[in-house]
């Protein structure tokens, strides 16, 4: 039955190739992570220039900024429910070749509405990313190691964002910022036959793709994504990671524009500060990453119980709230310091909401359970970025909507702790079906 196939997923799951080279292709799924971010963060990097020859004010620039994600937060859940079905490998092959072709087509745009449309194209076409690298993970790499995997995971964003940013300023500065799109395509076009030769042998590619049609007649068909949203472990994560999102939507979209206009930094000099928050970034991610790993194998998952992130979660929170002092802090490279503490509590949460849902959640809806929980970071950029951009124009000035970006944090982090679903982790849906 349903169950039984899903337990011996969950049991082969990492089985067939060496730890090495699982921690290989977690490696490159992080890559298609960097890449992504690199593609999507082009916009954010070179903002100034880009409403400059378009002639977009600070509300149309939010408006922009939430298309993106509005189209990446209907596409999220859907692209995750199609990687489940056809596999990590293909998944992110499919996804890569696309969003780099869209990627290029910005430096062709007109226009301000013909730029919405290919965001919106950009986004549906990144959405199978993150559901599929997160699959990836999940299936190839040993249950004591995803956490710190999932850490690493998640370093490909704030990668790609430190890569994006200089990237596409010095572009700008010598061939103008049309010219950053094109380079930010070939990016990704590069990353392909690295994934295609990382996955090519025929025992990874059954892997990524999850068992064989034949051995899984008996699936489920009764409604799998209404049942996975309303799943207390993905809705746990959903509200964590909606906690995380505002802080680390200012540093990723807002802060470039934030120094030049907001601090009076010459676009020059934004190369050599603008990669700072996303190293920040980075080590949260990894470090809280390693030590959830570090607490699932001393607490021995199917043997003692779901070991406690509570601690971690409320550390990583109050350092993401740390941002709520930026307009206090004098000099440059101190803002752009406190910017890294607040991505570093920000990383955190993200990685520790993700590795928590992936122990309890049904090993065939993982990478469903990721474009759900991708889409509510989304919906906070949409719901956001226009509020940002309008308080922007109306107040000219940066200070009071980086306070308020800065309070989610904690409040949400407060609500995660408190709130435990029942049963204990590792079953997921599938433990619950047979109690």
């Amino acid at each position: 039955n349903a169950t039984i196939v899903r337990g011996r997923m969950a049991r082969a799951e990492g089985a067939g190739v060496t730890r090495a080279h699982a921690w290989l292709i977690a490696v490159v799924a992080t890559l298609a992570m960097s890449v992504s971010y690199i593609d999507r963060q082009v916009v954010a990097a070179i903002g100034a220039s880009v409403r400059k020859g378009l002639g977009i004010d600070a509300t149309r620039f939010g408006i922009l900024a939430a298309t993106f994600s509005l189209s990446y937060l209907v596409a999220a859940p859907l692209a995750g429910a199609m990687v489940d079905r056809i596999g990590a490998r293909r998944g992110l092959l499919t996804s890569v070749l696309v969003w780099s072709a869209v990627s290029a087509s910005h430096a062709l745009v007109p226009s301000f509405a013909a730029l919405v449309v290919l965001r919106v194209a950009l986004g549906a076409a990144e959405a199978p990313s993150f559901p599929a690298a997160a699959q990836s993970v999940r299936r190839a790499l040993p249950e004591g190691d995803r956490s710190a995997a999932f850490g690493l995971l998640f370093t490909g964003s704030s990668l790609g964002a430190a890569v994006a940013a200089p990237l596409a300023i010095a572009l700008d500065l010598a061939y103008g910022w049309r010219s950053a799109f094109v380079i930010a395509s070939l990016v990704g076009l590069s990353w392909l036959p690295v994934w295609i030769l990382v996955t090519r042998s025929p025992r990874v590619r059954a892997l990524l793709a999850g068992l064989p049609a034949a051995a899984a007649p008996a699936a489920p068909r009764n409604a799998p994504g209404l049942r996975l949203g309303l799943d207390p472990a993905v809705l746990r994560a959903m509200i964590l990671v909606v906690a995380s999102a505002p802080g680390l939507m200012f540093v990723w979209v807002w802060m470039p524009q934030y120094l030049e206009l907001g601090r009076g930094l010459a676009k020059a000099s934004l190369p050599q500060y603008v990669w700072l928050p996303s190293v920040g970034a980075d080590l949260g991610m990894v470090g809280f990453g390693l030590l959830a790993s570090l607490i699932d194998r001393r607490a021995g998952l199917a043997r003692r119980g779901a070991p406690s992130y509570g601690p971690l979660v409320l550390i990583a929170a109050a350092l993401e709230a740390t941002l709520a002092l930026l307009p206090l802090v004098p000099g440059t490279w101190a803002a752009v310091g406190l910017m890294a503490v607040a991505s570093a509590g920000g990383g955190g949460l993200y990685t520790l909401a993700t590795s928590e849902m992936m122990a309890r959640v049904d090993p065939a809806k993982v990478a469903m359970a990721g474009g759900l929980t991708a889409a509510a970071q989304s919906l906070v950029y949409v719901v956001l970025n226009p509020i940002v951009g309008r308080w922007i124009d109306a107040s000219r000035s940066f200070d009071g909507s980086i306070v308020m970006l800065g309070a989610f944090a904690l409040p949400g982090a407060i609500v995660w702790t408190a709130w435990t679903p029942a049963g204990p982790r590792g079953e997921g849906m599938a433990g619950a079906d047979r109690r």
